[in-house]
């Protein structure tokens, strides 16, 4: 199947491209890196009447570090961010999640703005975005406005974002250099979409959680956030312990069903990436010896 007949329209800037979306509204879409946008065309899962087609704007690609903050254009490729010394620096999570992102024809093609605004909830970066406190920055008719990663999100493909605005850029707090990470998704095979996926992001002292977030994905229509990371935290992480965030997490979830996957199936495989995660974090195999999974 291919698509149904569109027109298509090359921004030359931001601001052509704010002047065509104001102007078609919801008849458009933005191509970007089109990685997402022309599959779901080709399948007629849409059929906009305009594409406006972003993918040569420079200004809209690049990582700068200034004030402790990174600043992630939205034409960013993800084989950029693998390579990006800032991002091994400053975001560290943010590489070890792209290498998960399909395959090296997709990675070479996708952008970071693209991932965000199409937000599918089985993807890595929008849980990235959750657990590195990231704020997304959008232009429209009215002017820029940014928007927190934990609003931004509002179901399967949807976002805060209105038909006439454009993402431009997302924000992240540069990480403290005492801070550690962890990554990781179950999927059928590498490059496949997530069946569960877990990214976090800690400071450790003294043995302790001093911070902890938790960005989970494919567990819900959007990126989950998990407010029982606060168990966890400023106490001794022992078994019991963790079986009660393990638990309180297990209430967080509302995962889906669909082919890959059952909502038990998921919610099993979430609390074993919680398991994995702490022991991971803590450096301390034999912690989670005995913990409920």
């Amino acid at each position: 199947m291919k698509a149904s007949a569109f027109a298509y329209a090359r921004a030359t800037s931001v601001a052509n491209a704010l002047e065509l979306l104001t102007a078609h509204g919801e008849k458009a879409k933005v191509l970007s890196g089109g990685q997402s946008l022309l599959p779901a065309m080709n399948l007629r899962l849409i059929a906009p009447e305009l594409v406006v087609d972003i993918s040569e704007l420079a200004e809209l690609r690049g990582v700068v570090v200034k004030g402790g903050v990174l600043t992630i254009g939205a034409l960013t490729r993800h084989v950029d961010l693998l390579k990006s010394p800032e991002i091994a620096a400053h975001a560290p999570l943010l590489r070890d999640a792209v290498t998960h992102v399909a395959h090296p024809a997709i990675r070479n093609r996708g952008t970071i703005g693209g991932s965000l605004a199409q937000a599918d909830p089985a993807s890595e970066l929008p849980a990235c975005m959750l657990t590195l406190g990231a704020t997304i920055v959008v232009c429209g008719p009215s002017g820029e406005r940014r928007i927190a990663a934990n609003q931004f999100f509002a179901g399967i493909y949807e976002t805060a974002l209105t038909p006439q605005e454009l993402l431009v850029a997302v924000e992240l707090p540069v990480i403290p250099k005492s801070s550690t990470h962890f990554f990781h998704e179950f999927a059928r095979r590498h490059g496949d979409y997530a069946i569960v996926g877990l990214a976090a992001q800690a400071l450790v002292k003294d043995g302790q959680f001093a911070d902890l977030r938790l960005g989970f994905f494919a567990v819900g229509d959007r990126p989950l956030l998990a407010k029982s990371a606060g168990k966890l935290v400023d106490v001794a992480v022992t078994p019991a312990v963790l079986a009660e965030a393990s638990s309180a997490l297990n209430d967080e979830l509302d995962p889906l069903e669909d082919q890959q996957a059952t909502p038990t199936m998921r919610r099993h495989l979430a609390k074993v990436l919680l398991t994995r995660c702490v022991s991971s974090l803590l450096a301390r195999p034999d912690l989670c010896t005995g913990a409920s999974a």
